[in-house]
């Protein structure tokens, strides 16, 4: 269970060589013009089928249990951002009051609170990335789009925060762009990158879904791929499993 310690703001206050994040999120709510206790919010149709599916992963004692995902669907649907009352709404859903809700809202970096730019930016600055540049990766992204860490640049386009290990640290200094992983990157292509941004022109993931953008391909080294040259077949499944399960019968199904 989470604690209520939870609610508090996750601040980074390391002051050093990197210098002290401009990203303070909120501990708790404050009504902005599109975001009060009596703004609305509910699913669309199609979410709330959606909803409904992910609910039905989980046993109906256990709810709770789909709060995140939950909480990804309705900031999905509210453009990346979670009001309150989308909050609110998953709390209503999974039947726990809202707090409950807030606790892992306010938690996970994940959950945005405040509306953030088309294209959201999150730059790894843990010690792999730190020690392959992502100071000079940082400065270029700042330099470039005119805002600060932490800020979102007038048109609405970006968003930059700087964030803790994103486990990419093989194909350092990296971002994570959206749902999407840009890696291997030097000031001047994470600039042609954000270029490409802007004129709508992303460019698209690779087979392994993340783009190193030094022209390799996922992990490989310098010296390519050096073995799994043929793709190993899948494990057999069994035939009497339509897909449906139901969670209490989880365990025999697997074998235990």
């Amino acid at each position: 269970m989470l604690s209520r310690v939870s609610v508090l703001p996750r601040v980074r206050l390391v002051r050093g060589a990197r210098g002290l994040s401009n990203y303070h999120p909120i501990a708790s709510h404050v009504d902005s013009a599109e975001n009060t206790k009596t703004t609305p919010f509910d699913f669309n149709a199609e979410n709330h089928a959606r909803a409904e599916l992910i609910m039905s992963k989980y046993p109906t004692n256990y709810k709770q249990a789909a709060i995140i995902p939950l909480l990804d669907l309705a900031q999905r649907q509210n453009g990346g951002w979670l009001p309150l009352a989308a909050m609110d709404r998953v709390a209503k859903l999974v039947e726990v009051a809202p707090m409950r809700v807030y606790e892992v809202a306010t938690f996970y970096t994940m959950f945005n609170r405040e509306r953030v730019g088309k294209y959201f930016i999150q730059l790894c600055g843990t010690t792999p990335c730190m020690v392959c540049g992502s100071e000079d990766i940082k400065k270029a992204i700042e330099d470039y789009l005119g805002i600060k860490e932490g800020q979102t640049t007038a048109d609405g386009l970006f968003t930059l925060r700087e964030v803790e290990c994103l486990g990419s640290c093989a194909n350092a200094p990296m971002i994570q762009l959206n749902d999407d992983y840009y890696e291997c990157l030097t000031p001047k292509s994470v600039v042609e990158l954000l270029k490409r941004c802007k004129s709508g022109n992303v460019p698209p993931m690779g087979r392994w879904g993340s783009l190193p953008l030094n022209g390799q391909v996922s992990c490989e080294g310098p010296a390519g791929k050096t073995s799994l040259f043929e793709e190993p077949a899948p494990p057999p499944m069994r035939a009497d499993l339509d897909g449906q399960v139901d969670p209490a019968s989880v365990k025999a199904h697997m074998g235990y």
